[in-house]
């Protein structure tokens, strides 16, 4: 039996560090968090014993647990290896408490990089569990629990069931709630900007500009008549030298936002490969507010520079974010060995540390040297002058490599050709292009994460969890629209004569981008007026420096808890007695068939419409809203087409086909089954036709019968099926809770199971 027992919280990452240490030492996954707060039954915070947390090890965790208790009994010394951040440390503590270990037998190690040097040195300099770390942590995790805990139940009773607030999660949806308010309010003017095109006498092409805007046609076709009877030289020409630097290595934050716009990465899909990365030895950690980087990894950077490019490329460089409190790791997020350009491993691993190679090797390369032109043409027949901007690159330096945010060819654009004052030029063709002015575009993740960390709400480490939560609970969409056609003018004067043409274009694309549902609105609205508090952006702010304060042993962590909760505790009471249920209704007109009044608002099972009055003798009728359909912003008409649902479409197989809106969709019936509509296959329950809803039926059946490889009646039925990650035995029928799914051996051929083998092998399952 090894002496020394390691902890590490990753199986993969316990694999990487076993190469490194020798045989002395034996080193175990706990896979996460061990212990937390339980699921259910209640709470589980003593509020009036300083805000106790009772924590359980959870149920997935038992075995481990059990594990790693028989190990540390035989072991010498436990160390404790797990990551270097807050929730790292808290992690160590747990592991402590849950194995009943001795403070002479633990120790605890932490490193930046999984390398045998980092790592050899952390077993020389072990250091003890840091308790303000781990109340940090804990204060996190308490705060949010009693958010959640209390403000979840008043939702509940206030809008519909199963609705949920958290503290960060909250406030992100109020973000984005209002950017879609700015959107939907915002008036959109038209406008021309006209651009002029020169040649020089070396018949060079150049684009000029001019900086008046016109509001109206008439006034554009005046402007460009002066221009084509004007003569044009250059009036003044200015060269400036300038400077481009590189951005700083990665932290959590930029490695998001950057990925996302480089490679197109959601954020909870960045930390995860940067997961693997990190614990296949790649990577230094990944979660880190910290700008800086080593003098090693410095040194590293240099020679790689110096021998791909050349010494004049290389500038050593310090960076340093002014953030009181940020993460505890050491280092920005660079490679672990400089010299290694490429790695193995799959392919969004190898984009991903491709973009933070470059970025790292580019933080210590010398600034780009470009030289900056500004040319002023005067026309003959216009008081406005037009302008050229041109840029050329005479010293590439970081640009060799990387460029943030920006295509490098993006750049090379707006080179002008050699000119000088005085020089008579040509005019080749004018454009006068209608423009719309902009609302301020819908967040992407990317955006969301920046803003985030710009109203200092929330940690880089916890904004994925956070993005994927506002999602999961519908609060929250990724638009799909490809966006719809609009209509331009664009005049154009060329060769002696003006053409006056109507084009078309494509705005309003949402794909990718976050939008807001009716649930989430009006939930934000309701917490908004309720708990200005919790929903401010200052609040939110200021509660993670208090965490910083705690990490630091500036403040007691329950205190801090305290002296939020007494006033937050009688607020919910408040509410819960007093305020009105929040509907996010909306009066459109009257039903021109029955002058009833018909309404939009939030329904039991969502955005739904109603034609009546609860209150009246005869009962309203109900109407579900398409889920591309907003109470915000549906018609009367849109409304009241929802009415005519279900259709009878007519008769497939001497049986009535019928689509209609449920609690889950559109969907078509027949035979007494359900068959889900597809908006992005174009199929609409209000237009379908009774040919296409056969081929959607049929289509459905054809799937399900190659699902299932065997079928063995009896009680209880027991099924063979294909599913999403591999074949599977599924016992029972109905719903969720009846079912039992199996997963099968893969020395097993799913063909050759017999009803007796599957129900051994779920019976091996509960064991």
């Amino acid at each position: 039996m090894s002496k020394n027992l390691v902890i590490v919280e990753s199986p993969a990452k316990a694999k990487t560090i076993e190469k490194f240490l020798g045989k002395d030492f034996l080193v175990k996954s706990s896979v996460g968090h061990i212990r937390d707060l339980p699921k259910k039954g209640g709470m589980a915070i003593d509020v009036d014993n300083d805000f106790e947390p009772s924590y359980e090890i959870s149920p997935d965790k038992k075995k481990i647990v059990s594990e790693l208790n028989k190990l540390s009994k035989k072991a010498d010394l436990v160390w404790l290896a797990t990551d270097e951040d807050r929730e790292g440390e808290a992690i160590a503590w747990h592991l402590k408490q849950a194995l009943n270990l001795k403070e002479s037998k633990i120790k605890r190690i932490v490193f930046n990089e999984i390398t045998k040097t980092a790592i050899n040195f952390a077993v020389k300099n072990p250091r003890a569990i840091n308790s303000k770390l781990v109340s940090a942590q804990q204060a996190r995790r308490v705060l949010d629990r009693l958010v959640g805990f209390e403000l979840s139940p008043v939702l509940w009773r206030k809008i519909k069931q199963g609705l949920s607030a958290g503290r960060v999660q909250s406030v992100a949806v109020r973000l984005i709630v209002e950017r879609e308010r700015e959107i939907k309010d915002f008036n959109i003017n038209s406008f021309y900007k006209v651009s002029t095109y020169f040649s020089n006498n070396n018949l060079k092409i150049f684009k000029a500009e001019s900086t008046s805007r016109f509001e109206k046609k008439e006034d554009v076709l005046i402007f460009l008549e002066n221009l084509s009877t004007s003569n044009f030289s250059i009036s003044s020409l200015t060269k400036k030298p300038a400077k481009k630097s590189p951005a700083a290595p990665f932290t959590t934050s930029t490695l998001q936002q950057e990925a996302s716009r480089k490679l197109g990465f959601s954020v909870s899909q960045t930390m995860s490969v940067a997961q693997k990365l990190y614990e296949s030895g790649n990577i230094t950690y990944m979660r880190t507010d910290s700008t800086t980087i080593s003098k090693e990894a410095i040194d590293a950077a240099k020679n790689q520079i110096i021998s791909s490019y050349g010494e004049e490329y290389f500038c050593s460089r310090s960076y340093t974010k002014k953030v009181k409190g940020a993460q505890e790791a050491h280092e920005a997020i660079r490679p672990t060995y400089m010299e290694n350009k490429k790695i193995e491993g799959d392919r969004n691993m190898q984009r991903l540390y491709d973009l933070i190679w470059k970025r790292t090797i580019a933080s210590q390369m010398s600034d780009a040297q470009l030289e900056r032109t500004s040319v002023e043409i005067q026309p003959s027949n216009c008081k406005d002058s037009l302008f050229a901007k041109g840029e050329m690159v005479n010293f590439d330096g970081f640009l060799k490599v990387y460029l943030e945010s920006k295509d490098e060819e993006e750049e090379q654009k707006g080179m002008l050709p050699n000119l000088k004052v005085g020089d008579a030029i040509s005019l080749e063709r004018i454009e006068a292009i209608e423009r719309f002015t902009k609302p301020k575009a819908r967040y992407t993740e990317a955006s969301l994460v920046k803003k985030l960390e710009e109203l200092g709400i929330g940690r880089p480490s916890t904004y994925a969890s956070t993005i994927t939560t506002i999602q999961n609970r519908g609060y929250v969409d990724k638009g799909r629209s490809e966006g719809s056609d609009r209509k331009f003018n664009f005049i154009e004067y060329n060769n002696g004569k003006l053409f006056d043409n109507i084009k078309i274009e494509k705005t309003g694309a949402d794909k990718s981008k976050l939008i807001p549902s009716d649930i989430g609105m009006v939930v934000t609205d309701f917490l908004i007026d309720n708990f200005e508090q919790v929903m401010d952006y200052s609040f939110t702010a200021d509660v993670e420096k208090e965490f910083d304060q705690i990490s630091r042993g500036e403040k007691k962590w329950n205190e801090m808890i305290k002296q939020f909760y007494n006033v937050f505790h009688k607020r919910v009471n408040e509410v819960s007695e007093n305020s009105e249920k929040a509907k996010g209704e909306r009066l459109l007109g009257k039903d021109p068939k029955t002058n009833e009044n018909v309404y939009v608002k939030i329904g039991r099972y969502g955005p739904m419409a109603q034609i009546g009055e609860v209150s009246d003798e005869k009962k309203p009728r109900f109407a579900s809203l398409l889920s591309d359909q907003s109470i915000q912003n549906i018609s009367l008409e849109e409304t009241l087409d929802l009415f005519k649902l279900p259709r009878v479409l007519g008769n497939f197989e001497d049986e009535e086909v019928v689509s209609a809106i449920g609690r889950f969709g559109p969907y078509l019936r027949h035979k007494g089954k359900f068959t889900s509509l597809k908006k992005d296959a174009g199929d609409d329950p209000l237009t379908i036709t009774l040919d296409r809803a056969i081929e959607v039926i049929n289509n459905q059946r054809k799937i399900e019968e190659e699902r299932i490889i065997n079928r063995f009646e009896g009680d209880p039925l027991v099924q063979v099926l294909n599913g999403r990650y591999g074949p599977f035995i599924q016992i029972g029928e109905g719903s969720r809770k009846t079912k039992q799914n199996v997963r099968i051996p893969k020395d097993v051929d799913p063909k050759k199971l017999t009803r007796q083998m599957c129900l051994d092998l779920r019976d091996k399952s509960k064991k």
